[in-house]
């Protein structure tokens, strides 16, 4: 597969489609552990996200194969998209429109760490428990607002390409930023988190 090391994935999408299985191949590898932790901080269940991921991958050859796809530099997003929707699939035939329970062992109010001598390494352990903390407290967001937040912080995608991959306005996506960060002030204020790195 070194023939395809120093191609986009845009190359290697348009190669398929014109009959370069091998390509698609290079494309799947290359992008199906960042699309599965996507989809699983969003789902937050492991049989759902590899099934939205099959479905997901489906939905691509399909589109590919019928030219539904135009090189725009920006593949992953394109593949986002489709994620996206099939999990907003999901969630609409399962009626799933509720908070995310919280999974066991994620009580936030057991979180305290043990007093180090070294500054150093009591501020390494002080920085990683908050953002254990904000993750523990971003499992409890709404789907919406926990995708958004996702997007945002650890994809660092602006919320204009939030709002065309999501399929919602750019407003509705800085409406449930905002609703997101009000929630995880609420939830650590309630546990007594300090959230400062």
């Amino acid at each position: 597969m070194k023939k395809y090391e120093s191609k986009s994935d845009e190359q290697l999408a348009l190669l398929y489609v014109n009959g370069d299985n091998r390509a698609f191949d290079e494309l799947l590898a290359r992008n199906q552990e960042k699309l599965f932790t996507y989809i699983m901080f969003v789902v937050r269940d492991r049989e759902v996200a590899n099934d939205v991921f099959q479905d997901t991958f489906v939905k691509v050859i399909t589109k590919l194969q019928e030219g539904k796809y135009t090189d725009s530099g920006k593949f992953f997003y394109w593949l986002t998209r489709i994620a996206h929707n099939v999990i907003m699939d999901w969630y609409r035939s399962n009626h799933n429109e509720r908070i995310v329970e919280p999974v066991e062992g994620n009580d936030l109010s057991k979180l305290k760490g043990d007093s180090i001598a070294d500054i150093n390494r009591e501020s390494e352990m002080v920085n990683a428990q908050v953002l254990r903390d904000v993750r523990s407290m971003m499992d409890m967001l709404p789907a919406p607002q926990r995708e958004v937040v996702y997007m945002r912080f650890y994809q660092e995608i602006p919320f204009k390409e939030i709002a065309q991959l999501t399929g919602v306005s750019i407003n509705t996506s800085l409406g449930r930023m905002r609703y997101a960060i009000l929630n995880l002030r609420r939830m650590a204020k309630k546990y007594d988190i300090a959230l400062v790195l």
